[in-house]
């Protein structure tokens, strides 16, 4: 929660276009690297030149995968593997539904917040791998196919994080043309980064979980609401696809408690408190999925109502608009009553000109409502007396 993230949205973002790349493109038939690791050297050098000139600008996007695979008449997995690539160096982030942002090369610290990737995973375990087997300086390395084996990941995101360590200058390829065997040590001058207990629970929504735990711990007490979750989606600089999860989560784990209308999700327990018992006067509320199936019903009650004491059989109802206004609940709630009665033989639907919603059935108006659905009868009976 204290890093500086950004939340971008996609619309308000410039999207570099391959037209206008003027830097000579790679020649790809005389290399002495992978092809993904020199169209990644060729993008480092486009990034630097440009956002150096203000032909572009941090968290402009790239152009997407296909259009650059176009453009350099290799693969869309050739691309993918350059993007990771340059995005371990700090040059480019990538993020979900966005596509891959330009980023300030000259600082290192992310802007957006993401999953741990596998290649980070994987750099970190070749060199504890390294220190391990106590390899010397100018040792050869196994093959990067007998690494993966060692270290869990797949071959692919192994060569990947071989080659940034031979960029960052821990390793080197005695060959002219890297594969995945030939790598030598050159420096065991590192840092190991300990994020293997991070990546076994990493999913962007276990972390927000717990970074509204701390929210909640330090912002709140029981009995407070939660703020919208557009509020809490800037605040954590995560979507509000993302909040509702991790919400959800709180609401599972009995930190949180959903209610419908006016009184909104509240705080029922504090995260980090093990003593404090939740109080039974809370669970006189059903579940938001049971009250929300009495709010609807209680709408189409209240529709058969008005169907018994003014219409006739054959009559057209209101539009759905109409009614929504009128009973100042939303159109979609008296859809679902209209679909809810005309199952029942009141209500049918007609296309066309002349179309609309025709009462077929004068419905009976002395049904009650399922109350118990809206409070829990194992605590309804203490608030008798």
């Amino acid at each position: 929660m204290k890093e500086n993230f950004i939340l971008p949205q996609k619309s308000s973002l410039h999207q570099i276009k391959v037209h206008n790349i003027e830097v000579e493109l790679p020649d790809l038939k005389n290399i002495s690297e992978s092809k993904a690791i020199a169209i990644a050297n060729w993008m480092m050098d486009w990034l630097k030149q440009d956002l150096a000139t203000g032909k572009i600008k941090v968290n402009d996007l790239l152009p997407t995968k296909p259009e650059l695979a176009y453009l350099l008449g290799v693969s869309i997995g050739t691309i993918q593997n350059s993007l990771r690539y340059i995005e371990d160096l700090g040059y480019v982030e990538s993020k979900q539904c966005i596509g891959t942002l330009v980023k300030d090369y000259t600082n290192t610290k992310p802007s957006l917040r993401k999953l741990t990737s596998k290649r980070e995973l994987a750099i970190t375990e070749i060199k504890k791998y390294i220190l391990k087997h106590k390899f010397k300086i100018s040792q050869p390395l196994p093959s990067s196919r007998a690494i993966s084996k060692e270290i869990g990941c797949s071959a692919n995101t192994t060569r990947l994080a071989l080659e940034y360590l031979g960029t960052v200058g821990i390793i080197e390829h005695k060959f002219k043309n890297a594969n995945e065997s030939g790598w030598i040590l050159k420096s065991k001058d590192f840092e190991i980064e300990d994020i293997k207990k991070d990546y076994q629970d990493n999913t962007l929504v276990k972390k927000v979980t717990t970074d509204l735990k701390d929210y909640i711990n330090e912002n709140l007490n029981i009995g407070d609401r939660i703020p919208p979750h557009d509020k809490l989606s800037s605040t954590l600089k995560v979507s509000i696809k993302t909040i509702h999860d991790a919400l959800k989560n709180l609401i599972d784990e009995g930190i949180l408690l959903a209610r419908r209308g006016r009184y909104g999700t509240t705080v029922i327990k504090m995260p980090y408190d093990k003593n404090i018992e939740i109080k039974k006067e809370t669970s006189i509320f059903a579940p938001a999925q049971d009250t929300a199936f009495y709010y609807y019903e209680k709408t189409q009650n209240h529709i058969k109502k008005i169907i018994a004491e003014n219409y006739e059989i054959g009559q057209k109802l209101p539009s759905i608009i109409e009614l929504s206004k009128e009973m100042d609940l939303s159109p979609n709630t008296i859809r679902k009553a209209f679909q809810n009665l005309a199952k029942e033989g009141y209500l049918a639907f007609s296309r066309g000109r002349y179309g609309g919603t025709f009462v077929i059935d004068i419905p009976e108006t002395d049904e009650q409502t399922f109350k118990w659905l809206a409070v829990n009868p194992k605590y309804a009976e203490i608030y008798k007396n």
